[in-house]
C-alpha cells in the first residue's frame, strides 16, 4: 500500500470504471484522436516518410523509413515540478489504470489487454521526489516502455490522480511539520466534490505516515468522513456542529450534555464554543456542566456512564471577521479577530483555573483540577502552515489543529501538477532519445518494476 510496507493497492480497492476509461471517457480528446490515428496507420502498414526527423543515434534515412509509426514503442516518464519536496501519492491507482485499461478494442469490439506487454517501473506511494527548478533534472515516479497507442488514453487520468493526491499529501505533510508533531485534523471534505474524499483521505494518511517516519513521531490520522478512510480502513470522527447548538437555542453546555447521554463513550467529547462569540464563557459553562454530571455518576458508583461525561477538548472556531468578547481590542485585526493567540491563551488560563470556583468536597479537589487541565484546545478556521508556524513560535497552547481548505492549496509553491513526456522511441531495435527540447530521460533510484 505504501513505501512503508512495500505493498500495492489494486483495483479491488479503487473500483475503477474500467469500461468507460478504456474508451476514453475520462481522457482529453486529443489522446483519443492520437490513438485512433496510430491504429489506422498501423492497419495501413504506414512507415515514416517525413524529411525532418530529430532522433539521436545516427540513424540513416533508410532505417527511419522502416519505422512503423502506428506501432511505435516509446518510453514515457511521469513527473512533477513542484518546488522542493513532494510526497508522491496516487501511484498505485495510476498503475491500476494501466493494468486494467492498457490495450485496444479489436474489430469485434472486444477489449484486448496489453498490460503484459508493457515494461512498467514506479515508486511507491509515500516516496519523496525533489525538484530544484531545472526541468532537465526531474525525478520520474512512473516510467513505461511499450507501444504508445496501448496506453495513450491513460495520460489524463493517471496525471490527474498523481497531481491531486500528491498535492494534498504534500500540503498535509508541510502542515504537520509546521505543527511540530501536534495532531492535524483533516477537515477539507466540505470544500470539494464528495467523489474525491477517498483519494484525499488516503493522501492525508500517507502524509501522516511519512511525517511519523521522517520525524520519529506517532501522530495519528484524524479524518471527518468515513469515505476518507475507504482505501485504508480509517473511520470519520467528530462531535457537534454549529447547527446542533442552534437546535438547542445556543446553549452549548446543554447540547454537550445531550451528546454525552446519547452517543458512545469512545467518541471524544469536543465542545464547539464559539457559537455565542464567548469562547471563555461557553467553555466554562460546558466544563462545569459536564464535570458535575461526571462527579455525580462517580459518586453513585456508575463509572461506566461517567466516562461519557469526560470533556476531551474545546474547539475554537471564531470567524476571521469577528472579535471574541474575551479578547480586548488592540486595533490590529491580526491580534483581535478570529482564532488568535490571545484568545487561545485566555481560554487555556480560564479552563485551567475553572475548578477553583467550584464548591467541592476535599476528596474531589485534585480530581477536578486534573479534569480541567486535561481538556485540550482544538483550533480551527483559516489555519495553514504559515499561521500554525506563528502559533508554534509564540508557544500558543493549542493542542490540535483542525485544517481545511489550505490542504487543497494549488497556487505558487503548492502547485504539484504532474506531466508525462515521451523521451525515447525504439527504432532499429534500440532506444533513441527524442524528448522535446528542454526535457530529457531521467532516472530515479526508487523506481522498481511494477507487477
Amino acid at each position: 500500500m505504501t513505501t512503508f510496507d512495500r505493498k500495492r493497492l489494486t483495483n479491488q480497492t479503487f473500483k475503477l470504471d474500467l469500461e468507460r476509461m478504456r474508451r476514453g471517457w475520462y481522457s482529453d480528446k486529443y489522446f483519443e484522436n492520437i490513438g485512433a490515428m496510430l491504429t489506422t496507420l498501423a492497419g495501413q502498414g504506414y512507415q515514416y516518410s517525413g524529411h525532418n526527423p530529430r532522433v539521436n543515434g545516427g540513424l540513416t534515412p533508410a532505417q527511419l523509413s522502416e519505422a512503423e509509426v502506428g506501432n511505435m514503442e516509446v518510453e514515457m516518464q511521469w513527473f512533477t515540478r513542484r518546488p522542493g519536496k513532494t510526497i508522491v501519492v496516487g501511484v498505485d491507482k495510476a498503475l491500476a489504470m494501466l493494468r486494467g485499461c492498457a490495450g485496444e478494442y479489436d474489430r469485434h469490439d472486444r477489449f484486448i489487454e496489453r498490460w503484459d506487454r508493457l515494461e512498467v517501473e514506479a515508486v511507491h506511494d509515500g516516496d519523496i521526489v525533489t525538484y530544484n527548478g531545472d526541468p532537465l533534472n526531474i525525478q520520474p515516479v512512473i516510467r513505461v516502455r511499450g507501444r504508445y497507442r496501448d496506453f495513450a488514453l491513460l495520460e489524463t487520468p493517471t496525471l490527474g490522480i498523481l497531481t491531486r493526491a500528491s498535492r494534498v499529501a504534500t500540503n498535509v505533510y508541510n502542515t504537520l511539520v509546521a505543527a511540530r508533531g501536534k495532531p492535524v485534523l483533516f477537515f477539507p471534505a466540505r470544500f470539494d466534490l464528495h467523489e474525491v474524499q477517498a483519494a484525499d483521505g488516503y493522501a492525508y494518511n500517507i502524509a501522516v505516515q511519512r511525517f511519523n517516519h521522517d520525524y520519529e513521531k506517532k501522530v495519528g490520522p484524524f479524518i471527518s468522513t468515513d469515505a476518507q478512510g475507504d482505501w485504508w480502513g480509517g473511520a470519520g470522527g467528530g462531535t457537534v456542529a454549529h447547527a446542533a447548538i442552534a437546535c438547542f437555542f445556543g446553549d452549548t453546555a446543554e447540547v454537550m450534555l445531550a451528546f454525552c447521554a446519547t452517543r458512545p463513550p469512545q467518541i471524544p467529547r469536543i465542545a464547539l464554543v464559539d457559537f455565542n462569540n464567548d469562547s471563555v464563557g461557553d467553555s466554562l459553562a460546558t466544563l462545569e456542566a459536564m464535570f458535575t454530571r461526571y462527579r455525580d455518576l462517580i459518586d453513585s458508583g456508575d463509572e461506566t456512564e461517567a466516562k461519557k461525561y469526560v470533556l476531551y477538548g474545546v474547539r475554537l472556531d471564531t470567524s476571521g471577521s469577528v472579535r471574541d468578547v474575551g479578547v480586548p481590542p488592540l486595533g490590529d485585526p491580526a491580534l483581535d479577530l478570529g482564532v488568535n493567540p490571545r484568545l487561545v491563551f485566555t481560554v487555556r488560563q480560564a479552563i485551567n483555573a475553572a475548578w477553583e470556583r467550584w464548591h467541592l468536597p476535599p476528596q474531589w479537589v485534585e480530581r477536578a483540577r486534573d479534569y480541567c487541565r486535561a481538556v485540550k484546545i482544538v483550533v480551527s478556521g483559516g489555519f495553514d502552515p504559515e499561521k500554525i508556524t506563528r502559533f508554534e513560535r509564540l508557544a500558543v497552547p493549542a493542542d490540535i489543529y483542525a485544517v481545511g481548505s489550505s490542504l487543497f492549496g494549488n497556487h505558487g509553491p503548492t502547485v504539484t501538477d504532474f506531466t508525462a513526456d515521451v523521451v525515447r522511441v525504439k527504432v532499429g531495435g534500440a532506444w533513441r532519445d527524442v524528448a522535446k527540447v528542454g526535457r530529457r530521460a531521467c532516472g530515479n533510484p526508487d523506481l522498481e518494476a511494477a507487477k
